[in-house]
């Protein structure tokens, strides 16, 4: 990257946690027993169905038996020059698992494509056969979704015009605009994370149950209403004070409000933060980025998020800097994220040249400035691993992390608290375990859900109990990091251009979701313009407009998230 203070290298156009919600290669459950005394209405995870059957309807003899190739093909009538060599791609889905309380349903079509081409692609309702081995093609169902380019990578189509429910399911692609074939991944792949997929959403009623009694609610914090005209300033501080050393409490909590452990988890509730990027325009001021915030929304944030490199120079990779350091002395919780990188040049280093001693000066530099702060943060190697396939393999990742890990207490800094943070993508489900450096070497487990909407191309509109649960549930039901505190070291949502209030009330919903996944234990908001490309249809910023501004104050002021700790939060 050439510009200094920006936090990491693009790396592609739009990545898979990007343009995907999440397919999996298994059918999701439905987890019921949400507190009942959330929104009306409580949304469940995605439910990430693979394709049972799938084939390629064509004319053309020598295609063979396409129910067992391992790619689709689509192509107009006239097809490299033959008049009758139109192809569609036929998939068939068979759903099971939707209970008969859901509403709101959608269902999301993803096939993965290996080229971009100029090329429309229309999903159709098919009364074909996705089992026979060659079908003829039969004039078109109903039209679903089209999709004007064809990206490298996933492409997503809407047939919720067509999935209502439980049952088998059987769509169509049908191309036009370029005469010369598409091939797609079919089930047969021996990827299976390239398998097709479909992703269906949906809410449910909320249900009454039992009342929480792992940890009680903190009681109500008299704030001021957050949807003043004028923004509120930002508490005074006194520079000159050093955080307040954190009261030892259980993880779990021993529910005493206001206390805080050793590894930084608030004995109730949950912390708030922000990561809020600066520019050259704005003097790469860290600090007027995160104060600027608070006045909008009238608090100061519990946590501060930055991302910093392996150049240990500079506000990029000499850090804690001046703005961390004045930060941790006004009472805020610093998280650094720590990325095997250098900005200003735009290059990254392996994992294997972190773990094989290439990198020790560094390490060490950082670990000593890390112990001489001498307050607890947040410590993070290498978020999204998984999303770096030019580092090495996932034991290569967890090797690295320990290395630096272990060099960290040789040094002495004890103060870091180590959080690991995965994209959360159920795309990756089956890599996670092997990406998880072990329980001695992670303190939390973090995770980056987001509610893209038409950001990646989708129409699925995500509350925010559905963009936090699908993770969740997947670290519950294979008990990685199991008894863990969790962290949405990442999260956000866009704008819904359709319904203008939809943010603000996404905003508003935001701490009952919380409130029904209680191992969350602090959320950070990603507020940067360039999380996704920034249009009429897509802007993942909280403040970008008063109504969603709004909505982010008033989660900012529910007292699950204002901590008792003794600061003025």
């Amino acid at each position: 990257m050439s510009r200094h203070g920006l936090h990491r290298i693009p790396r592609s156009r739009i990545d898979p946690r990007r343009r995907a919600i999440a397919v999996g290669v298994v059918g999701g459950t439905v987890v019921a027993g949400i507190v009942a005394t959330m929104v009306p209405l409580l949304a469940s995870d995605d439910l990430s169905i693979r394709a049972a059957a799938d084939t390629t309807a064509t004319t053309v003899s020598q295609d063979g038996d396409n129910a067992a190739k391992s790619t689709l093909a689509t192509c107009p009538a006239r097809c490299d020059g033959n008049p009758r060599g139109g192809r569609e791609a036929v998939i068939e889905f068979v759903v099971t698992t939707v209970p008969a309380a859901a509403v709101n349903l959608r269902a999301t079509l993803r096939v993965h494509a290996w080229q971009r081409v100029t090329a429309t692609v229309t999903a159709h309702a098919s009364p074909l056969d996705a089992r026979e081995s060659r079908p003829a093609p039969v004039p078109a169902g109903a039209a679903l979704d089209t999709v004007r380019e064809v990206s490298k990578g996933f492409n997503e189509w809407d047939v919720s015009g067509l999935v209502n429910g439980n049952g088998t399911w059987t769509v169509s692609l049908a191309q036009a605009g370029l005469g010369t074939r598409i091939y797609w991944a079919s089930a047969d792949n021996r990827d299976p994370e390239l398998r097709p997929g479909l992703v269906i959403t949906y809410d449910i009623g909320a249900r009454p149950s039992p009342p929480n009694t792992t940890r009680p609610t903190p009681p109500p914090v008299p704030s001021t209403s957050p949807t003043s005209a004028s923004p509120k300033p930002s508490p005074t501080v006194d520079p000159t004070r050093t955080a307040p050393a954190p009261t030892a409490s259980p993880t779990s909590g021993s529910g005493r409000c206001g206390e805080v452990s050793d590894k930084l988890v608030p004995s109730c509730g949950a912390w708030w933060g922000m990561y809020s990027p600066t520019s050259a325009a704005d003097g790469w001021n860290h600090g007027r980025a995160i104060t600027d915030v608070e006045a909008q929304v009238g608090r100061k944030f519990d946590i501060v998020h930055r991302y910093h490199d392996f150049s240990n120079a500079g506000s990029n990779g000499a850090f804690p800097d001046a703005y961390e350091s004045q930060q941790m002395r006004e009472g805020r919780l610093v998280f650094f994220a720590w990325e095997s990188r250098n900005f200003a040049a735009g290059t990254s280093l392996t994992w294997a040249d972190v773990y094989g001693g290439r990198q020790d000066a560094t390490i060490d530099a950082v670990a000593g400035r890390i112990r001489d702060a001498r307050v607890p943060v947040f410590l993070g190697f290498d978020h999204e691993p998984e999303d770096e396939p030019a580092k090495g393999s996932d034991a290569d990742f967890v090797r690295a992390w320990r290395y630096v890990h272990e060099r960290f207490t040789r040094a002495g800094a004890d103060n870091a608290v180590w959080v690991w943070t995965m994209m959360g993508w159920s795309g990756h489900y089956p890599r996670y375990a092997g990406l998880y450096p072990g329980d001695h070497y992670v303190d939390w487990v973090a995770y980056d859900p987001y509610n893209f909407h038409v950001c990646n191309g989708s129409t699925v509109w995500k509350s925010p109990s559905t963009t936090v649960a699908g993770f969740y549930r997947w670290l519950d039901d294979n008990g990685v990091g199991a008894g863990k505190p969790r962290m949405l070291a990442e999260f956000g949502t866009n704008v819904n251009v359709a319904d203008p209030g939809a943010k603000e009330r996404w905003f508003e919903e935001f701490p009952a979701a919380l409130k029904a996944h209680p191992k969350i234990r602090a959320a950070i908001y990603f507020n940067s313009p360039g999380m996704t490309s920034r249009t009429a249809t897509c802007d993942m910023t909280m403040n970008h407009e008063a109504s969603a501004l709004s909505g982010f104050a008033q989660a900012g002021q529910d007292a699950y998230l204002r901590q008792p700790t003794g600061e003025s939060r």
